[in-house]
């Protein structure tokens, strides 16, 4: 147990690499990120989900020219995400969603690669997918094309499983020995990233003591943990909000 963000973010550097749980912006280490932004921290890669929004999560430190190399699945409505990667401002490997999943659960789980259907037939596979822009719109650098096998008359492409210097993570739950529980969507990534990180933090809404039959995540790939005063845990951003107007009195709803 650590008593701040700050604390648990001794060590970062320049040019480190870190894992980042969340879906959208769904269960993302909100006091986390704000932290690793004022250490001042530049040229870091970031394997997420997605790279945040514009203003909120992952975003910020975008916007701020800290992040020099993307692993994500897809860019959103991120348009500051959008005009560095075709401006030539940053490089970016998209990767399938569920194979992005296994690259981090992978990596955690001591497995170097592993062989999967997904994007055989595609510039994912067969490579010439544009990892870096020119600032004229060119491609500056171009995806390898990857290792594909054949297995019971089916074509497979080599991925590789993904380890990092850090994860950032959050947790509705979790103990002071780092066992943690997440909440609904905001366990599609955090999990995964907790088990890529060589030293993974999590920040903890509510810091208690945990059954095991209930852990979602075991504390042996946890090495820091900070609980959120509630305050922080109650800070949670949606992307969109979409009301449905109310009916027009007389009429009858379908």
């Amino acid at each position: 147990m650590l008593a701040t963000a700050a604390e648990a973010l001794a060590g970062v550097h320049d040019g480190a690499s870190f894992a980042v749980g969340g879906f959208g912006l769904s269960g993302i280490p909100n006091v986390l990120i704000q932290a690793l932004y004022d250490t001042g921290v530049r040229r870091i890669g970031v394997v997420s989900n997605n790279c945040g929004v514009d203003g909120g999560g992952l975003g910020v430190l975008l916007a701020a020219g800290r992040i020099a190399h993307v692993t994500a699945s897809y860019i959103g409505d991120n348009k500051e995400f959008a005009r560095q990667y075709l401006a030539g401002e940053l490089t970016v490997e998209l990767t399938p969603q569920g194979s992005l999943a296994e690259r981090l659960r992978a990596g955690g789980s001591g497995i170097p690669a592993f062989y999967t259907p997904a994007g055989v037939g595609t510039p994912i596979a067969d490579g010439g997918l544009p990892l870096r822009h020119n600032p004229d719109g060119s491609v500056a650098l171009a995806s390898p094309p990857k290792e594909v096998r054949e297995f019971d008359g089916r074509e497979y492409v080599l991925e590789h499983g993904i380890r990092t210097d850090f994860a950032l993570v959050r947790a509705a739950r979790g103990d002071r020995h780092g066992n943690l529980v997440f909440h609904k969507a905001a366990r599609n990534f955090n999990p995964l990233a907790a088990m890529a990180g060589r030293i993974t933090i999590a920040e903890v809404e509510e810091l208690t003591e945990l059954d095991p039959d209930e852990v979602h995540l075991p504390g042996v790939f946890v090495q820091r943990v900070i609980a959120l005063t509630p305050e922080q845990a109650a800070d949670k951003s949606i992307e969109k909000r979409t009301i449905t107007p109310a009916p027009a009195p007389g009429t009858v709803s379908r």
